[in-house]
């Protein structure tokens, strides 16, 4: 699993809410051509981009199991997911080669934004007997 992780605090380029029409086009069409190479070489399973912390919630099971939602606290922390890709690659190197990839994602003036990427291996379930 690869996990885009976003920080104002940690980038060097201005919220995506400032650039501009064509650079956010630029953005989300290398996005989908970095979807479209992966279901071409079999390595796709999903993915998707999320909204950011304003439009999350936190569930927690309260009495009787009913939801009980608020708007946080999230971990202490200024990064936030951002989005994610499941790919199913013949070896741990391509996972990472794959996360490299995304992290050119353009930015402001067509630049990489070299965002962070989290390489996650996906535990499987144990074997079962008999």
């Amino acid at each position: 699993m690869l996990l885009m992780q976003f920080s104002a605090a940690g980038t060097d380029f201005p919220s995506i809410h400032t650039w501009t029409p064509e650079e956010i086009r630029a953005h989300i069409g290398f996005m989908g051509e970095v979807n479209a190479k992966l279901v071409a070489d079999g390595e796709w399973v999903d993915g998707q981009g999320l909204a950011g912390p304003a439009q999350a919630k936190i569930v927690r099971a309260g009495a009787g199991g009913a939801p009980v939602v608020t708007e946080g606290p999230f971990a202490e922390t200024k990064e936030f997911l951002a989005g994610y890709w499941i790919v199913d690659t013949d070896t741990p190197e391509r996972a990472v080669e794959i996360a490299a990839w995304v992290s050119t994602a353009p930015g402001p003036g067509g630049e990489p934004l070299n965002m962070p990427i989290e390489v996650h291996p996906v535990m499987s379930a144990p074997a079962q007997d008999g």
